[in-house]
């Protein structure tokens, strides 16, 4: 396996803008480079006070920093920040080792795990138009001394063969077969509407639990690990309430900070699931103590993808991983409860829990609150999808009833003569296609 080091250029902010803490940012971008089974050779911050537009370093900074990448053998250096063209191929130079920006990090890591056409197409696409702009002639040396690193290959001459305009023409193929996607995945959104089951999302920062969360709920196998990144392809199942109704759960890509605009344009057909579910469950890594700042970046993501996000309107704010957290004092519990008095703020645990309404606490691993979870989904439900209507059927009549029970929630039956009357609870559109089915009307 490679050995990277892994630098994160810490800028000085001024104190009015809310920063995420420069260990923090270097812990991810280790975890970054972990996704793709990199050794870590070093980890380093480094305070900037401005960027230098031909190497984003001070000079002095690179050749101090020259001499420990040689100790530590290091075959590739990960730029935690976007770096330019010029500001890559000049610390090449300097370095004389392989160096990767951020975003060519995270595109690695999509490349990696995407497992479906459509995904395998978004990344190409993104990769391409991360490239066009680094096809120079003056890199070949660097690939006669090694060859390209994972997906995005290396700088030398099997990229610099590649013709612009031939990428440019691959770039316009990718993008007409993903609009093909987009309108595949619309006429498969038109047939959940007619169905129709609500709707639900699971949204989150990268790592929050999200496909741990599925995977209980929906007894489904995605892959979930500990890394970021696991899943990318969305993932969608029918589950069934524990009150009766049915929902559509979506397992979608998780978000991350500073989220490469090549990413969230090449992945816009996927994160359309987000923008047309009914209810979105942002899943949280309460035990992360970056937690709020993430909770920032997922509105972020959402905001720039959708001008209208259903965030923070349609959501329920899930904190998980309360199983992570440190144990409270005897007689204290993570339930709901009321805001942190000024004395438990003050608390010596890491990251306190909020308790304010709408917070749902679970443990995906554990199974602790899914119960509280699935009864807030319930909640949400009946206060816009579903209303009660009465029915009188005929007792013969077993197929309308068998409908009312697979589509709706039966709260009673009453059986008079050759008669069955059925209070049932069902979305609006589930009454009046039923009644337009069976010919029935509702005596609510």
């Amino acid at each position: 396996m490679s050995r990277a080091f892994v630098i994160h250029p810490a800028l000085k902010q001024p104190q009015s803008q809310q920063a995420r803490h420069p260990d923090a940012c270097l812990e991810e971008a280790i975890g970054l480079a972990h996704a793709i089974d990199l050794v870590i050779a070093d980890a380093i911050i480094v305070p900037l006070a401005k960027i230098t537009s031909a190497t984003l370093l001070g000079s002095g900074k690179i050749e101090e920093l020259k001499s420990r990448i040689k100790e530590t053998e290091s075959e590739l250096v990960i730029i935690n920040h976007s770096l330019s063209p010029i500001q890559q191929r000049n610390l090449e130079k300097a370095w004389e080792v392989k160096v990767i920006d951020r975003t060519a990090l995270i595109l690695e890591i999509f490349g990696a795990r995407a497992r479906t056409h459509e995904g395998k197409l978004q990344v190409e696409l993104a990769a391409l138009d991360y490239q066009k702009g680094r096809l120079v002639r003056s890199w070949t040396h660097l690939e006669r001394q090694r060859g390209g690193f994972g997906f995005l290959g290396g700088p030398g001459e099997s990229q610099i063969e590649i013709d612009r305009r031939l990428i440019r023409d691959r770039m316009a193929k990718l993008k007409k077969q993903l609009e093909q996607v987009a309108r595949t995945r619309e006429l498969h959104r038109k047939t959940r509407r007619e169905t129709p089951f609500p709707v639900v999302a699971l949204v989150g920062y990268t790592n929050a639990g999200k496909s741990t969360l599925f995977n209980r709920l929906t007894g489904a196998n995605v892959l979930s690990m500990d890394k970021l990144f696991a899943t990318l392809d969305p993932t969608m199942r029918q589950m069934n309430l524990p009150g009766g109704g049915k929902i559509i759960l979506s397992d979608t890509v998780g978000f991350v900070s500073d989220l490469p605009t090549e990413l969230v344009a090449a992945f816009r057909a996927t994160l359309e699931e987000v923008l047309e579910a009914d209810i979105l469950l942002h899943i949280r890594d309460i035990s992360h103590p970056d937690s709020e700042m993430q909770k920032r970046d997922v509105e972020e993501v959402l905001k720039a993808l959708f001008k209208t996000a259903h965030l923070p309107e349609n959501v329920v704010e899930v904190y998980n991983k309360i199983d992570l957290l440190p144990p409270l004092p005897l007689g204290e519990g993570w339930g709901e409860g009321p805001s942190l008095s000024e004395s438990e703020s003050k608390s010596p645990h890491p990251n306190p829990l909020p308790r304010g309404e709408g917070k749902i606490r679970i443990s995906a691993v554990t199974g602790e609150g899914i119960d509280q979870l699935l009864a807030a989904v319930n909640a949400e439900m009946a206060k816009g999808f579903f209303t009660s209507h009465d029915y009188t059927l005929s007792l013969e009549d077993g197929k309308s009833l068998a409908w009312l029970h697979a589509h709706g929630k039966v709260m009673a039956q009453d059986i008079e003569n050759e008669y069955i009357h059925v209070t049932v609870q069902l979305s609006e559109e589930n009454a009046c296609r039923f009644e337009s089915i069976h010919h029935v009307e509702s005596r609510s």
